[in-house]
């Protein structure tokens, strides 16, 4: 028997249908709601508001769950890999071995940047920021790399594998074009991906080689960023990945909607957390507080001090990303024997919260982007490089949401309502009749 909820407006009542999703989650179903009853919800920010039904994700921020196509986030984090989970959340299943040679060969394949667009980096100032360059490469992509169903010389495969090209050069070409862009910041030649080297080791070759010194990434470094682009690389209904469902329902290709995304993620209230905690820890060390004093002014609802990377505003208990970076970070640390007097501070100021009944109580516990922040440090990568980690983890992700909105059957181009607070009627008034009075006048 179908549940229903009874809305009463204006005496009158109206049965509005409830959706249940696989998880037990409740959704008021309110897509005739402004046909039956003349209004519309007000909801800024979306916070209470499914924009869709996705098969994707599932989040339990109370219980401190995330699941990947129902696969629990620590299993994935034990014993698969990036390039393994990108699979998982494009294709909604694990690839068999012959299924992960096949698109492991493909990322090989389209590691390349046509050479045209090089010259594009050199339209760039070397003060601009990396994903400002970032977004709008791969909206360039677009010229070079036609839309689904319109691949050049491919034309004999069927939808999904002209997706699987699609993804596999997308996603080989974002790490190509992020190492260009660090390189172009930096005045340093580009480095050319190795074929023999897997996914997160060529673009750290990218990264840090030079003509005449080539870098080899540690295993335990590898792992420590291929685990950060993994925990990653969806996160249900956030601003990018949103932005990228909303750009996508208009009928837009692969890239524009990607690309949409990174604007958004570039936005300081979303992927910048990473680098807010170094910035903010690089603060403390500069102004000679030391952690306690941190926790304490922290606590001051008088102070302006805000402490980073605590928190978060999905998860009402662990986040269970972080702690699994936890675990990563302390391996890598001692792996690498790395002294830092920022990690060092960032170190005793989670020990701190973490026994402090104020941060218990209140359930901010250290999130992913606190630790996140401190590996990305630690390999070497710069804070402004800090989103252009996040946005190539998060790409699997943006795929995914790009395919689901494109093969549903109810697709509709979003077209959200507003409630208009504007100006009541008004009367232009003629250049000729102003004399000195505004062109419009109240009715």
């Amino acid at each position: 028997m179908a549940e229903n909820v009874i809305l009463e407006i204006d005496d009158k009542k109206y049965n509005l249908p409830l959706i249940i999703g696989t998880e037990g989650e409740k959704g008021i179903n309110i897509l005739k709601l402004r046909d039956q009853t003349g209004c519309i919800a007000y909801d800024p920010g979306f916070g209470n508001t499914a924009s869709c039904d996705s098969k994707i994700t599932y989040i339990n921020g109370e219980n401190g769950i995330m699941r990947y196509h129902g696969i629990p986030i620590e299993q994935l984090a034990e014993g698969s890999d990036f390039i393994e989970v990108a699979y998982l959340l494009i294709w909604g299943k694990i690839p068999t071995a012959q299924e992960r040679r096949h698109f492991s060969d493909l990322l090989t394949d389209n590691a390349l940047i046509h050479e045209n667009l090089k010259s594009h980096f050199e339209g760039f100032p070397s003060s601009a920021h990396p994903m400002a360059m970032l977004s709008a490469m791969i909206n360039a992509l677009g010229c070079y790399h036609h839309d689904l169903g319109k691949i050049e010389g491919e034309d004999e495969l069927g939808p999904e594998q002209q997706l699987e090209v699609l993804a596999a050069r997308l996603i080989s070409k974002i790490r190509t074009i992020a190492a260009f862009s660090y390189k172009m910041s930096r005045g340093e030649p580009f480095i050319y991906p190795d074929p023999n080297l897997r996914y997160v080791s060529n673009f750290l070759h990218m990264m840090f080689s030079l003509p005449h010194k080539h870098y080899e990434a540690m295993p335990e470094v590898a792992k420590a960023l291929d685990m950060i682009l993994m925990l990653h690389a969806d996160h249900e209904q956030n601003c990018s990945t949103t932005t990228v469902r909303m750009v996508a329902s208009a009928g837009a290709n692969l890239f524009s909607s990607v690309s949409a995304g990174v604007c958004a993620l570039w936005g300081r209230l979303h992927g910048g957390a990473n680098m807010a905690v170094i910035n903010m820890l690089q603060q403390i060390h500069d102004g000679g507080l030391n952690a306690k004093k941190c926790i304490e002014l922290a606590k001051d609802p008088k102070s302006d001090f805000r402490l980073m990377g605590f928190g978060h505003r999905v998860y009402k208990n662990h986040d269970p990303r972080a702690r699994i970076l936890k675990g990563a970070c302390e391996r890598l640390f001692t792996k690498l024997d790395h002294k830092d007097p920022l990690l060092d501070i960032a170190l005793e100021l989670e020990d701190l919260a973490l026994n402090d009944s104020y941060f218990i109580e209140r359930k901010l516990y250290p999130n992913v982007d606190f630790y996140s922040g401190m590996i990305l440090r630690s390999i070497g990568i710069p804070t402004n490089m800090f989103t252009v980690m996040f946005a190539i983890g998060r790409l699997p992700g943006w795929i995914a949401h790009w395919r689901e909105v494109h093969e549903a059957e109810n697709m509709k181009i979003a077209r959200p309502r507003q409630i208009y607070t504007g100006n009541k009627e008004l009367h232009y008034v003629p250049m000729a009749q102003r004399q000195g009075v505004s062109p419009i006048e109240s009715k």
